[in-house]
């Protein structure tokens, strides 16, 4: 029987083809030659899908360099198992590893944070998470005061929603413009929009500029912690749909937020490639942050280093997620100037660190202190105080500011492990070695923005006029 009207996607997928690239040449094709049922069945044969790859029967194994030391960490333990158990069952798993600063998030079979994954072949933005190369960066500024550069920081920065104001935009580096212009996923107006807009801002959450002095040399030391803003997002989102494309052809069995990008397709070539503009970008925000400070304050900057927490690292074929886990191994880094930098919480000093690779750190440190409370817990534990009352108890004698003015307690020091238990532990299982720390003076977090956030005090009006 011919063909009466022409095919069209939706006919291939009552065939129970999966839509792919070849749609448009297969439906083109069909048409052009208008190939009987018959012809056309035999010709879509060479487009059915092969076998799925199957999930490993048992959980990968993985090392475990954390432990509990009361009722609160033996909870959160198991709960970060238990979603690893699931996330090690991938069929592109190879191996594994979580911190002590490990803590679960999002549905279960979601990678911690804190989790380290080797995959071989492949890419899993979930793995990564929207927060691409969420990294942080040190600048020395020898005997400065403190306060001069955490004031002239809080000048220049930008914690919050959104980016900076045309006019308050930082220079975009032209190579980096032409790198964006150079990748599929990066180059379309909107992405570059972003990427020029969000340059020289921090966002919220955990995220911080912090200032203090080097217990070693008493210099004046500055770091700032950020990701790659809505830039980031912008290609998690894209990577997130090309994974997701390529889990129905290959692996349905495989959890959504487990699905990856083979590292040798075109698609997987241009997404890594995509994940290093973007780790440029990050490092250049960095760096606006940083100068932008020297300048107001007048100060020389003595050194500098920086290290990501939060991305995949390569190794010949194998692919090495890290959702925060700082990487001690020297060849996961290319541009390797410095140690590593460790943050515990606002009132704890942030650890300089060196380190080797071992089988049980796979070449990983923890990259803060971790929760074992969610920020929702941790609130309702807090709700016999007032706000102010528990920032003053945690933050005495230190210069802790928020971008919004508004106190956000879920970020104070009571909302992370225990510092020493942290510190403990990375003796305890070879995670680095300390050879410096920088002692706390202050630091500016984004806060509770949304208390104030423009809808909100659009409705606040609305209602005062009502009544």
């Amino acid at each position: 029987m011919e063909q009466e009207n022409k095919i069209t996607g939706k006919t291939l997928i009552k065939l129970g083809f999966i839509p792919a690239k070849w749609f448009t040449n297969a439906i083109d094709h069909i048409n052009e030659n208008n190939l009987e049922t018959t012809e056309m069945l035999s010709y879509l044969e060479q487009f059915k899908l092969g076998p799925m790859l199957p999930l490993h029967e048992t959980p990968v194994k993985y090392a475990i360099n954390i432990k509990a030391n009361n009722e609160l960490e033996t909870e959160n333990l198991e709960s970060v198992m238990t979603t690893m158990n699931l996330v090690m069952k991938t069929p592109t798993v190879v191996g594994g590893a979580i911190m002590p600063d490990s803590c679960p998030t999002g549905s279960p079979g979601t990678i911690p944070v804190g989790g380290v994954v080797i995959t071989k072949n492949a890419i899993h933005p979930g793995m990564h998470s929207a927060d691409i190369c969420c990294s942080v960066m040190l600048s020395d500024f020898g005997k400065v005061e403190p306060k001069i550069i955490l004031d002239a920081a809080h000048s220049i920065t930008h914690f919050g929603p959104g980016g900076r104001t045309r006019e308050n935009q930082f220079k975009f580096p032209s190579e980096l413009l032409e790198a964006f212009e150079g990748n599929s996923l990066l180059r379309e107006n909107q992405m570059i929009q972003t990427a020029r807009s969000h340059l020289g801002t921090q966002g919220d959450g955990n995220h911080f500029l912090f200032v203090g002095k080097s217990k070693k040399t008493g210099n004046t030391m500055m770091i700032t912690h950020h990701g790659s803003r809505g830039v980031g997002a912008k290609l998690f989102s894209k990577g997130m749909k090309i994974a997701e494309r390529f889990r129905k052809q290959l692996s349905q069995d495989t959890l959504p937020q487990n699905a990856w990008i083979p590292a040798d397709s075109e698609e997987g070539i241009n997404y890594w490639n995509a994940l290093q503009i973007i780790r440029e970008w990050t490092k250049q925000n960095h760096i606006c942050i940083h100068n932008a400070t020297a300048q107001k304050a007048s100060a020389e900057v003595e050194n500098r280093f920086w290290n990501e927490h939060n991305f995949v690292f390569k190794e010949d074929d194998l692919f090495y997620h890290a959702k925060g886990a700082t990487p001690l191994k020297n060849s996961f880094m290319p541009d390797i100037t410095g140690p590593r930098l460790i943050p515990l919480n606002m009132s704890e000093p942030i650890l300089i660190v060196e380190g080797e690779s071992t089988d049980s750190n796979l070449g990983f440190a923890p990259h803060g202190a971790g929760r074992n409370l969610s920020r929702t817990r941790h609130r309702k534990s807090k709700a016999d105080k007032s706000i102010d009352e528990v920032f003053s108890e945690e933050t005495e004698g230190l210069d802790i500011r928020f971008f919004s003015d508004e106190i956000d307690v879920t970020e104070l020091p009571s909302a992370y492990k225990k510092a020493a238990a942290v510190r403990d532990q990375m003796n305890e299982f070879g995670l680095g070695t300390v050879t410096d720390e920088v002692l706390p003076y202050g630091c500016i977090m984004a806060g509770n923005w949304q208390k104030n956030a423009p809808w909100k005090l659009k409705k606040r009006n609305k209602m005062k006029i009502i009544s």
